[in-house]
């Protein structure tokens, strides 16, 4: 079973740095396209990033864009999201999900496309 765990979340000022992570386990980390998505509260989850099996294939929502990183780590089946320049609408709980694809290229935004998820990581950035 698949399971995701993410850490890194916390509080920090408007302008800092966050850096999450996802740990995989239960299944071949490589064989997943791995996404990051975000709630705040009384809102819906939205996709953040994602990150195809092939590293170089990524995708970002256009509100963190240049400001967030998402990456890899197959030795480590983690994947990481690098937040820069952090903004207080940036808050929420941050969430990682997993979906297996024998496609090395694709990504979606489309949550409901992601079968596994992490019990998510709160994020608080203050003004």
């Amino acid at each position: 079973q698949v399971q995701l765990v993410e850490s890194g979340g916390g509080l920090v000022q408007a302008g800092g740095s966050l850096r999450l992570s996802c740990v995989f386990s239960g299944s071949t980390f490589s064989y997943y396209t791995m996404g990051w998505f975000r709630q705040a509260p009384g809102k819906e989850r939205e996709f953040v990033a994602a990150l195809a099996r092939s590293a170089g294939n990524t995708d970002y929502t256009d509100s963190v864009k240049g400001r967030f990183t998402i990456s890899r780590d197959n030795a480590k089946n983690t994947v990481y999201l690098q937040m820069a320049s952090l903004k207080p609408e940036d808050t929420a709980v941050y969430y990682c999900a997993a979906l297996f694809t024998s496609s090395t290229s694709y990504y979606t935004r489309n949550r409901d496309e992601y079968r596994y998820w992490g019990q998510g990581t709160q994020v608080t950035v203050s003004s």
